[in-house]
């Protein structure tokens, strides 16, 4: 929706903020902003791009520090692997993940989307700062791409360009390592370009999908591509909190017509558009493109200063306070939704704490019945798997906890090299006097350098009670 400088008076805008009237993309090309919410997701922006580009090169406990092997089907995470036996918890995660994504938006909007996203961090924090080195301000931007080809636009072009390419490549690479890890990635590159050519001309491929997504296609992402942008409309109310103008406090805007007149405080300075980088005009209301990125708040904050009005005219807000005149208060909606979220993300927490370096698994062999070991003992044969989750080799043993009773073990002893899933066939073997039923329930301890890591519970079929007793 648009609004005139008249409040009342509105339109309906039916194409993004990118389209003309032509159906043609309109160039952007939004002001660098400034201010002490930009200076906070700096911060967090080139936090997240060295962590990205330093994760897998980095070792902690003997792996990389992240490492997502899709191909064999391990995952390092901070020093703990996991393997296809925690599928469970990546699929508890992936429903909590959806979960928090949900509330969160409900809550507090679309705030991931400006300051955490990758597409935000790459394209605001990366790609646009090397875009005002090179190419200038704002209007030195648009002027440079409106003027017909010379040197120095070829020049600024062919630099700009140039590193845009460097930076895919390097970030593609950057993903290789965390899917086949620092040593493999050392191994495909190895004698680029004359060997490995198809996978050279893969990386070639993703580094030109990156630097199209980056130089090219840009803010169409998040208006255009991003099924997120689209799903807030679903999720967002009166009283979710998200970056929002104060018409109640800004209009009627000042203009040539009221001057002189009564007015709000907002002085139609255009500063929180300029910044804009989806390029929408936030005084317009909540809208499709805004990904809550605060460019416009530090923006209107420096134009109040000046001005020598309070700050927040622009501000983070729900509708419900903004036209009601109020604070914005964490009702006990908002407070529910925010112990769910503290809640999910604990026990998410707490499954991996938890989980154990070892698995072990016990099953009876299909098709086998008990067994008479002597005269006065009865045996079950079972199959033994373990799997050792840790990055070192372990050496593990085995008891019998309940009831007292016989474990003889075949084939080699349980040394499981790290990242092995290692598999034994055992007897049980209890006296004849402790089967008292046909399935006696069984409990077994897995010890590592004498130390009790692990229980199993099985069964121990055995005769009938009343022939045991005959």
């Amino acid at each position: 929706m648009e609004i005139s400088g008249n409040y009342q008076e509105t339109t309906f805008r039916d194409r993004p903020s990118t389209f003309g009237k032509d159906g043609k993309r309109v160039w952007l090309f939004p002001k660098m902003p400034k201010g002490k919410l930009y200076n906070i997701r700096r911060i967090i922006a080139w936090s997240l791009l060295i962590f990205f580009y330093l994760a897998p090169f980095l070792k902690f406990r003997g792996e990389p520090l992240i490492f997502l092997n899709f191909l064999e089907r391990k995952f390092v995470l901070f020093g703990n692997t996991f393997y296809p036996q925690d599928f469970h918890l990546l699929v508890l995660a992936v429903i909590a993940l959806i979960v928090f994504v949900v509330l969160f938006t409900v809550i507090y909007g679309r705030i991931f989307c400006g300051w955490v996203c990758p597409q935000t961090v790459f394209l605001e924090f990366l790609y646009r700062p090397i875009e005002y080195l090179i190419d200038g301000n704002p209007e030195q931007q648009k002027e440079l791409a409106e003027q017909e080809p010379d040197a120095i636009k070829v020049l600024k072009r062919i630099l700009k360009h140039g590193i845009y390419l460097l930076i895919s490549f390097f970030t593609i690479i950057t993903f290789i390592a965390y899917v086949t890890g620092t040593a493999k990635l050392g191994e495909i590159m190895d004698g680029w370009p004359g060997q490995r050519f198809g996978l050279l001309m893969g990386v070639i491929a993703f580094t030109g999908a990156h630097y199209f997504v980056f130089a090219w296609f840009r803010e169409q992402v998040c208006t255009v591509v991003c099924p997120y942008g689209r799903l807030q409309g679903v999720m967002l109310d009166v009283n979710t909190i998200l970056v929002a103008y104060d018409y109640k406090r800004g209009e009627p805007r000042r203009n040539a017509e009221n001057r002189r007149g009564e007015h709000g405080d907002c002085i139609n300075c255009y500063s929180c558009v300029a910044v804009c980088p989806t390029g929408i005009d936030i005084r317009n209301g909540t809208q499709l493109e805004c990904i809550n990125c605060t460019a416009c708040i530090d923006a209107c904050n420096s134009v109040m200063k000046r001005i020598r009005k309070p700050s927040g005219l622009i501000r983070f807000a729900s509708e419900k306070s903004i036209s009601e005149g109020k604070k914005v208060k964490f009702n006990a909606r908002v407070i529910a939704y925010s112990v769910v979220l503290f809640a999910l993300l604990t026990v998410i927490t707490y499954l991996f704490t938890v989980r154990g370096d070892v698995e072990t698994t016990l099953i009876r062999s299909q098709g086998t019945m008990f067994q008479e070991y002597g005269p006065d003992h009865y045996s079950n044969l079972y199959n033994l798997q373990m799997v050792n989750k840790t990055n070192s080799e372990v050496r593990l043993e085995i008891k019998l906890l309940a009831p007292e009773g016989q474990i003889i073990l075949m084939g080699d002893s349980l040394n499981v090299a790290k990242g092995e899933v290692a598999k034994r066939n055992l007897l049980i073997v209890l006296e004849k006097n402790l089967v008292l039923a046909s399935n006696s329930h069984l409990e077994i301890g897995v010890f590592e350098n004498g130390k009790l890591i692990d229980k199993i519970s099985s069964s121990f079929v055995g005769p009938n009670s009343l022939d045991n007793k005959q």
